[in-house]
């Protein structure tokens, strides 16, 4: 039998992987799904564990030596292997079960190539690690980050590692936010590839080191490759040292973000 994955590179791996979830994500889509309870209010559906395989599915046949780091599934290979994908097969879950559409499927090459999948635009955010594009009706794009719609995205699920020193929701009532942006919350990946596309002035989350995480290793290729500002909340590269996440579309949107969290965590301390 014929390898049709043999060929492809690490993009064009992660740009099938994240379609093949993404149509089970869009199939399945409206049904009555089986809910597994993964504890503290989060659970996952059948759409993701069956997205989960499909993405797997493609790794598998393309690369069968690497390592995986799926949401639903864990851990399969080598934890320590040179090369191992991160799977998120349907970021959103809970926009998902309640019949709305923002949710994306995510999968990643940790430091390399990377693709973020919207089931229901059919767009395909990705990046081979150094441009990022996007592929609509069959043809791609360039994507060229902009603060022009001033909207940012911030991220209010819990937990809140950061808090009492920071937390989001504080950003939204800081003045200079609300002179100069508008709030919005997606819940999904979705958010930091529409930083990439200009569609979002920025993303801001708390968390620890979010580099490794399922959930934003695809989004945080994409918004480096696509040339944006990427640190954690205290301003330093995301890693081990770091923690949560701040994505501008330039250094001055970046800038005055970090200028709103440093006064916010300032006047709680």
């Amino acid at each position: 039998m014929i390898n049709s994955y043999a060929g492809l590179d690490d993009a064009g791996v992660a740009i099938v992987a994240a379609r093949a979830g993404a149509d089970v994500v869009h199939n399945m889509y409206g049904r009555r799904l089986t809910r597994i309870d993964k504890g503290a209010g989060d659970f996952a559906t059948a759409a993701d564990v069956e997205a989960e395989k499909a993405i797997l599915g493609v790794i598998r046949a393309a690369r069968p030596d690497d390592a995986v780091l799926g949401e639903e599934g864990g851990q399969q290979g080598a934890s320590d292997a040179v090369r191992q994908w991160l799977v998120d097969p349907l970021c959103g879950t809970l926009n998902y079960a309640v019949g709305n559409m923002l949710v994306a499927v995510n999968v990643a090459l940790r430091d390399g190539a990377a693709a973020v999948a919207d089931p229901f635009s059919g767009e395909v955010f990705f990046t081979d690690g150094e441009t990022a594009r996007v592929r609509r009706h069959g043809a791609d794009a360039g994507l060229t980050p902009t603060p022009a719609t001033q909207l940012v995205d911030v991220n209010l699920d819990p937990p809140f590692p950061g808090a009492p020193g920071f937390r989001a929701v504080d950003l939204l009532a800081h003045p200079g936010f609300v002179e100069r942006f508008r709030p919005r919350v997606v819940s999904t990946t979705l958010a930091l590839a529409w930083v990439a596309a200009g569609k979002r002035a920025a993303y801001v989350t708390d968390g620890g080191d979010l580099s490794g995480s399922v959930h934003f290793a695809a989004g945080i290729a994409l918004c480096r490759a696509a040339g944006c500002v990427v640190t954690g909340i205290d301003g330093a590269p995301i890693g081990q040292a770091g923690r949560g996440l701040v994505v501008a579309a330039d250094a001055d949107t970046h800038g005055l973000l970090m200028s709103m969290i440093r006064s916010g965590c300032r006047n709680r301390t």
